[in-house]
């Protein structure tokens, strides 16, 4: 089992950056998979983007070349560097590690931008 805590929410201007933070208590070494979905109101959870152990990256077509995702195994932390945000990037980000027992989940975060 991991917990996941997630933190670097918060209000921006649209245009504006954030970063977000993702702390296991699993060692990464240990996980596979880790990702970044996010859920807006009145919408399904969808997948922002994942980055596996070897590196390889997976992004949803509306952030790529805005969004980049990065882990830090030796942090066992994750990131989820967000620039030239949007509007319709509001959500609640949640973290994510996928491990041979089950997908694990963070409390989520929230993303707010305003325009």
């Amino acid at each position: 089992q991991v917990r996941l805590v997630e933190s670097g929410g918060g209000l921006v201007q649209a245009g504006g950056s954030l970063r977000l933070s993702c702390a296991a208590s699993l060692t990464f070494f240990a996980i596979d998979t880790v990702g970044w979905y996010r859920q807006a109101p009145g919408k399904q959870r969808e997948l922002v983007a994942t980055v596996t152990r070897r590196g390889t990256t997976n992004y949803v077509d509306s952030v790529k070349g805005r969004f980049t995702i990065s882990r830090d195994n030796a942090k066992n932390t994750l990131y989820l560097q967000m620039n030239s945000l949007k509007p319709e990037d509001t959500a609640v980000y949640y973290c994510l590690a996928r491990l041979s027992s089950g997908d694990y989940w963070g409390q989520g975060t929230q993303v707010t931008v305003s325009s």
